[in-house]
């Protein structure tokens, strides 16, 4: 009934995955190497979560 009000999660999970990537490109600037492979590689885990979501919509 009030399926309005809901929040789409593909819309919150493209937000945190930019916020990774972003996170992942200023540690790769500062030298850490280690810290941008981890944060790349939670970039890849939440893309792989709205690829899911997507598959299913579709």
């Amino acid at each position: 009934m009030f399926s309005f009000f809901k929040k789409d999660p593909l819309k919150q999970l493209n937000k945190q995955y930019s916020a990774k990537l972003e996170q992942a490109m200023i540690s790769q600037r500062n030298g850490d190497i280690k810290g941008y492979s981890q944060l790349t590689f939670e970039a890849e885990q939440i893309l792989d979560k709205i690829k899911v979501i997507e598959s299913k919509i579709s």
